[in-house]
């Protein structure tokens, strides 16, 4: 590991040059290229570098215990523990940073929400959880559009899909993937009876033209006038579009906007996600391991997440921890849910690639 750690930094170094270089500075193609590659491994030489100096002073503490000053063997018998303690975050940190990269963590992310067991609760609970991402998002400083909106029965949602953007957006949500589980009272409730309803969420990586090639021949596309509420187009005009691949039998519909052209190019963008997502999944099986325990990038139907509102709880059964105060995180406040996920699986990735060892060994 620590040979490898030096060609990375060998590399991150020569990067450096490269960037002040009259030919590089001339094109900038190549320019963005190297500058982007240094970007990416500037954080892991950094904590290499402050890890090799933190060593190197726990390693000169440590020839003090046996020195014949009494002073300086009691100063680094206090500042030994702390030394170790930040050397050890320390390798951790490298470890997490060595791991294999998923090529998709930095792409936007096509979020889909669907209702499913539980009717019309359902139906308002997948309205309530489209609205935290979306704030979520916001708080994050993400954009968000959305794509599509099938309204359901009691005020609520069928389905509905977004886009959104933003730096390492799927890195983020990856593992919001699934079907999330709620506990409640509903309002339609007389007798005060609670009800258990299921959602899905699906968080796909946006897939560019050089990620899926698609045959025109195998899209069947149709046009119809757009339904919901609001907008002088809707009910006038032939502008939502619905496309069918025929091969894979995926059908994907957008009716936001008023020109037919935006809305096939918005389904287009989602053909191409869910398209991305089926090959990503073949993959994944095929080599067996790929993200492993990662909810969403394969079976769906496991119940990732249960929203408990009686007991004011939210507890994801993948990691096995509960947080409170359902109506912030309703809101959207949800950063240390989706970071504790995030941690869980690094940490799963690590064990799969049998990382232990110092960088030393």
């Amino acid at each position: 590991m620590l040979e490898k750690l030096h060609d990375v930094e060998r590399r991150f170094d020569r990067l450096t040059a490269e960037l002040s270089s009259p030919e590089t500075l001339a094109d900038s193609i190549k320019f963005r290229k190297v500058a982007k590659e240094r970007s990416d491994l500037e954080k892991l030489v950094e904590t290499f570098r402050t890890y090799r100096q933190v060593k190197g002073d726990e390693e000169e503490l440590d020839a003090w215990l046996s020195g014949s000053d009494p002073e300086a063997r009691e100063m680094a018998r206090k500042e030994l523990p702390v030394l170790k303690e930040r050397r050890e975050a320390l390798e951790k940190a490298l470890h997490l940073l060595l791991l294999p990269r998923d090529p998709n963590d930095d792409k936007d992310v096509i979020l889909e929400v669907r209702a499913g067991a539980g009717g019309d609760e359902a139906g308002l609970f997948a309205e309530e959880v489209l609205q935290m991402y979306l704030r979520y998002a916001e708080q994050k400083g993400w954009r968000t559009e959305l794509l599509d909106v099938s309204p359901g029965n009691a005020g609520g949602l069928k389905d509905a899909s977004a886009v959104i953007s933003g730096g390492g957006v799927y890195g983020w949500l990856k593992y919001e993937s699934g079907v999330h589980r709620v506990q409640r009272v509903p309002a339609t409730e007389a007798q005060g009876r609670i009800h258990t309803s299921t959602i899905t969420v699906a968080v796909m990586p946006e897939a560019e033209d050089v990620d899926v090639q698609l045959n025109p021949a195998d899209i069947e596309m149709q046009v119809m006038r757009s339904t919901g509420a609001g907008g002088q187009s809707v009910n006038t005009t032939d502008s939502a579009v619905r496309l069918r691949h025929k091969p894979s039998g995926i059908v994907v519909k957008c009716q936001q906007e008023k020109s037919q052209t935006k809305n096939r190019a918005m389904a287009m963008k989602m053909l191409r996600a869910k398209l991305f997502e089926l090959e990503q999944e073949r993959l994944a099986s095929e080599r067996e391991a790929l993200r492993r325990g990662q909810v969403g990038t394969g079976d769906r139907s496991e119940k990732i997440r249960t929203y408990n509102f009686p007991q004011d709880r939210l507890t994801d059964h993948r990691i096995g921890v509960t947080w409170h105060n359902l109506a912030a995180r309703m809101a959207g406040n949800i950063d240390d849910v989706v970071t504790a996920c995030r941690t869980f699986f690094q940490a799963e990735l690590l064990k799969a690639e049998g990382v232990g060892a110092s960088p030393g060994a």
